[in-house]
């Protein structure tokens, strides 16, 4: 039988023999590496689908200008009801939640490896992107409940955010090896491997915890975020085919920001708020949010430009491509080994987290030198290792104190809004930097022959170099708005924080 515990005024100072004393789950490392496998699936999602989305083209037929919604299907569905997943972990149980999303999951994705149609696929994406909204929140959650002792808990984390942050890049590897070894559909088909072995490790391992039993549904919440999440993400996905004077732009992020100003209302006035404001109010966890968000939108600047310009400039193949990512999430695991258990447990995340931001800023400033026949190991290797070292330094410690002393009925939320953090900053960073790329490549034609093959290639080389110069400036924001909001010293947790307990 399973029952949670929190921690009495005896136990936290020091009582002996105390029922609240924290017995860690004897299983915690094998939950650890299903919820690392279940999270993986998830992100390797978000880039796994673009590089074979050529492939797919092809084989259904549908236009250039339809492409794009087997990305965005995706993520709309995906950061519209993250926060609505991360409240039903918390009301009905973290396993089941956990069990149906990859179980779901799964499911849509061998509905999208057998589409014969371009709706077909699309709705299997936007199926994908529901199930994920229910399974990475709950994946998160169970992390943050399961590692309650300090120096385990920054091992769990810099796993997850190891994961977190290279699984976009290994996204683009296996996709390519994928669509150059076998068809587009295994990109899809692949998740149900990933799937079983996360649902039997989840039904034998995982417990049953409802840590917010007692609460309701917050249903006008959830309908206002979700609906301001969507019309966000879906605005700045029509930046990218659309003008932003155009209404379906600039339209939908205003009807966004009312929708989630009028959520923030609501949510001091609800008895059973969706998102307690006092997840959000604490300092060190907005810093934290606002670092995975910058990061979001800064990496895309990596991810998508670079796979770019490795493929059409330098003439890699999908898995060559990938394999050139390795380097970077080579040095993105082993820095966030050191920065979450060895920098912020000894300096704080005041100095480390800004300075992570620096290094990749510098980075990415440094990747500007990129020409149209650049040498990979000189003008692109360098660079990708530092900015996965600055990225390891950010993302893995800025998810652990995002969630960490949050009391244990909120620790679905909380996730969730990491993931919705990461999922929008990613959706701005794409509009952005897709709108401001094809502005350099347009101005540097304007009195140009365009007709000239080296004049068009010169301009995208703008267009690429352009966007990362723009990734650097997200990057040193991210280092002075996290300078400025981290408080100093080392984070302690609070004492009055709910520990959990599960035996």
């Amino acid at each position: 039988m399973s029952k949670t515990q929190t921690l009495s005024e005896g136990a936290r100072k020091g009582a002996p023999d105390s029922p609240g004393t924290a017995a860690p789950a004897a299983n915690r490392w094998w939950i650890l590496s299903i919820i690392g496998i279940a999270q993986l699936m998830v992100v390797l999602d978000a880039t796994i689908v673009n590089i074979a989305l050529p492939s797919a083209q092809a084989d259904l037929g549908f236009s250039d200008g339809n492409r794009q919604w087997i990305v965005t299907a995706y993520a709309l569905a995906f950061a519209s009801l993250l926060l609505l997943g991360g409240r039903i972990a918390d009301l009905f149980g973290r396993k089941p939640a956990f069990l149906i999303g990859v179980a779901g999951f799964a499911g849509a994705s061998v509905l999208g490896g057998a589409a014969n149609s371009f709706g077909m696929l699309v709705t299997a994406r936007a199926l994908q992107g529901v199930f994920g909204a229910l399974l990475a929140p709950a994946a998160l959650s169970l992390l943050n409940t399961t590692f309650t002792d300090a120096k385990e808990r920054a091992k769990a984390f810099s796993v997850y955010g190891a994961i977190a942050g290279a699984g976009g890049a290994l996204g683009l590897l296996l996709g390519g090896v994928l669509t150059d070894a076998l068809d587009w559909r295994w990109t899809l088909y692949v998740n149900i491997v990933f799937a079983v072995v996360a649902f039997a490790g989840g039904w034998v391992l995982l417990n049953n915890h409802r840590d917010a039993a007692n609460s309701k549904l917050d249903l006008p919440g959830a309908l206002l975020v979700s609906a301001g999440l969507f019309s966000v993400v879906y605005g700045f996905s029509n930046a990218e085919t659309h003008d932003w004077t155009s209404p379906e732009t600039w339209g939908f992020l205003v009807a966004g920001g009312v929708l989630l100003t009028v959520f923030g209302w609501w949510q001091t006035r609800s008895a059973h708020p969706l998102l307690p404001m006092r997840v959000l109010l604490d300092r060190t966890r907005a810093a934290s949010f606002i670092a995975v968000l910058v990061t979001g939108a800064g990496m895309f600047g990596v991810f998508l430009f670079l796979t770019y310009y490795l493929q059409l400039n330098l003439g890699f193949s999908p898995t060559k491509t990938g394999v050139a990512f390795l380097p970077m999430m080579a040095a993105l695991m082993v820095m966030a080994q050191v920065s979450t258990t060895v920098l912020v447990p000894r300096i704080g995340p005041k100095a480390v987290i800004p300075a992570g931001f620096a290094l990749a800023a510098v980075a990415m400033a440094w990747l500007t030198g990129i020409g149209v026949d650049s040498d990979f190991s000189t003008a692109v290797l360098p660079q990708l290792i530092l900015i996965g070292a600055g990225l390891g330094i950010v993302m893995p410690p800025a998810m652990a104190l995002a969630t960490s002393g949050v009391a244990a009925e909120d620790a679905g939320v909380a996730s969730a809004t990491v993931n919705t953090m990461q999922q929008v900053g990613g959706s701005i960073g794409t509009a952005l930097l897709n709108t401001l790329a094809a502005s350099a490549a347009t101005g540097y034609l304007s009195g140009k022959d365009a007709t000239d093959p080296m004049v068009r290639a010169r301009s995208t080389i703008e267009s690429y170099t352009t966007a990362f110069w723009w990734s650097a400036g997200f990057f040193l924001a991210g280092a002075v708005i996290a300078f400025l909001l981290y408080r100093r010293g080392v984070p302690e947790q609070d004492p009055d924080a709910a520990q959990v307990v599960h035996m």
